[in-house]
């Protein structure tokens, strides 16, 4: 085997043209002017939303029965799947009275499923604020942790838990 040749790499550095080139603009030509500091000792003003003072805590104090939840497409999906009734297995999860709210949109994802889920068309639309969601979503799930005071719905081993109820209202706890 013969030796490799190494040749030395010139003008590896890059190339900038001068301030004194004749090819740049005469407005190139000037220095261009360095930021202001900003002095660290002001103070910064910015706006924070108000949010309501029930939120203040880790859970929504002004959450009671009936309960309004706030129903996703896959959630209903999954419920048929794992064969649970919708109101009846949210009953059960949070020993109060339920009302699910499911909105056009997710009307519209499920008439567009086909024949399987037409179960779901049988729940009747209502317009109200809703205060706990229900999901199976993870990335939905994730967003709606960041929001203070909004408990989620979710199903696991075949039956509906709840995370970020308060404590006084008896929702069960794994």
């Amino acid at each position: 085997m013969g030796k490799q040749k190494k040749t030395r790499k010139y003008a590896t550095m890059k190339r900038m043209l001068s301030l004194s080139d004749q090819r740049l603009k005469e407005k190139d030509r000037l220095k261009p002017k360095k930021k202001e500091k900003k002095d660290p000792s002001a103070l910064k003003e910015r706006e924070v939303p108000q949010h309501p003072s029930c939120l203040f805590f880790q859970y929504n104090t002004q959450l009671g029965p009936p309960y309004h939840i706030l129903v996703d497409t896959n959630f209903i999906n999954f419920s048929i799947k794992a064969k649970l009734d919708l109101v009846q297995s949210m009953m059960d999860c949070l020993y109060a009275r339920c009302i699910p709210c499911i909105t056009d949109c997710v009307m519209a994802e499920i008439e567009k499923l086909g024949q399987k889920y037409r179960v779901a068309l049988r729940i009747r639309v209502t317009q109200h604020k809703c205060y706990i969601v229900a999901t199976v979503d993870r990335d939905l799930k994730r967003r709606f942790r960041k929001i203070p005071g909004v408990p989620i719905m979710y199903i696991s081993n075949h039956r509906y838990n709840i995370k970020r109820m308060p404590d006084d209202y008896g929702a069960p706890r794994f």
